[in-house]
């Protein structure tokens, strides 16, 4: 299963706010870091708000948070909110395949997609910034805090 680069640069972004402890980035600041486009990633944010995972706060001091419900989030839950759960090949597209009917791949293709499902359901975005990932994050960013304003290092 290959995820798309929303659900990437979605993810990335949820680990990114998962190192913050007081200083808000904003969408431009995580884009940078990122190094992805500005228009993809505020995309992506508006995406994650809309979830409910993601605060964005405008005016001095603002910038984006990670709300409670996005430090605990299942990360299988997230790709699956994100991703969708359709089949991973489309037999019934414009050219429906002539063997949907009588299709054992289809039924194992179905299966192989729901354990990639099941192996990220336990983790949580918290998880996913434990050491190493998290000093990395922060060392990415430019901050020189650690987790809960101690210093990185």
């Amino acid at each position: 299963m290959r995820l798309t680069r929303f659900t990437d640069l979605a993810l990335r972004v949820l680990m990114r706010l998962a190192v913050e402890d007081a200083e808000l980035p904003t969408t431009r600041e995580v884009a940078a870091t990122m190094e992805v486009p500005y228009t993809h990633t505020a995309k992506v944010v508006a995406r994650l708000q809309h979830l409910g995972l993601v605060e964005a706060r405008r005016g001095r001091g603002g910038g984006l948070a990670l709300t409670a419900a996005g430090r605990a989030a299942s990360v299988g839950g997230v790709v699956r909110e994100l991703e969708g759960e359709g089949d991973v090949v489309d037999c019934d597209g414009a050219t429906p395949c002539p063997l949907r009917g009588a299709c054992v791949l289809r039924g194992a293709l179905r299966r192989a997609q729901e354990a990639f499902f099941a192996a990220l359901d336990p983790l949580t975005v918290d998880e996913l910034v434990a050491a190493p990932t998290g000093p990395l994050l922060l060392g990415l960013s430019g901050t020189t805090r650690g987790p809960a304003g101690t210093p990185a290092g």
